[in-house]
C-alpha cells in the first residue's frame, strides 16, 4: 500500500507557522506589559519616597522655594504615573487582542490536525485490512497447494 499522504499537509504547516508567529508576538507584548508594570512600580515608589521626604522637611521647616520645587516635582511624577498607566492599559488591550488571535489560530490548527488524525486512522485501518487480505490469500494459496500435493 502506498505511503500515507495528507492532502492538507501544506495548509497545516502554514497554520502552524502562523500560530507560532502569533504566540511569539503575544509573548513579546506580555513582556512589554510586565516591563510597564515594573516601571509603574518604580515611579510610584519614587513618588511615595519623595512625598515622605517632602512631609518630613515640612515638619522640620522648609523654605517656600524648596516647597514649590517639591510640589512641582510631585505633580510631574503624578503625570508620569498617569501616562504610564495609560500606556499599560493600551498594552493590555493589545495583549488581549493578540491572545484572541492565538486562540483562533489554535482552533484552526487543531481542527486540521484532528482531520489529519482521522484520515491517518482511516488509512491505517485500510492498510490493516489490506494486510489481512494478503495474509488470507497467502494462507488460502498455501492450503490449496498442500491439498494438491496430498
Amino acid at each position: 500500500m502506498k505511503k500515507f499522504r495528507f492532502s492538507l499537509e501544506t495548509v497545516l504547516e502554514y497554520k502552524q507557522q502562523v500560530l507560532d508567529s502569533l504566540q511569539t508576538e503575544h509573548g513579546a507584548i506580555l513582556a512589554r506589559v510586565r516591563r510597564q508594570e515594573e516601571l509603574i512600580e518604580r515611579l510610584e515608589a519614587d513618588y511615595w519616597a519623595l512625598s515622605g521626604e517632602f512631609n518630613q522637611r515640612k515638619s522640620e521647616g522648609i523654605n517656600i522655594l524648596d516647597a514649590m520645587k517639591y510640589e512641582q516635582y510631585l505633580r510631574s511624577s503624578e503625570r508620569q504615573i498617569e501616562e504610564a498607566y495609560a500606556r499599560l492599559t493600551k498594552l493590555r488591550e493589545q495583549a488581549e487582542k493578540k491572545r484572541i488571535e492565538v486562540v483562533e489560530a489554535r482552533k484552526e490548527t487543531a481542527s486540521i490536525e484532528k482531520l489529519r488524525e482521522k484520515k491517518l486512522a482511516s488509512y491505517n485501518k485500510a492498510a490493516q485490512k489490506e494486510e489481512e487480505k494478503v495474509i488470507d490469500e497467502f494462507v488460502t494459496t498455501k492450503r490449496a497447494m498442500e491439498a494438491q500435493s496430498a
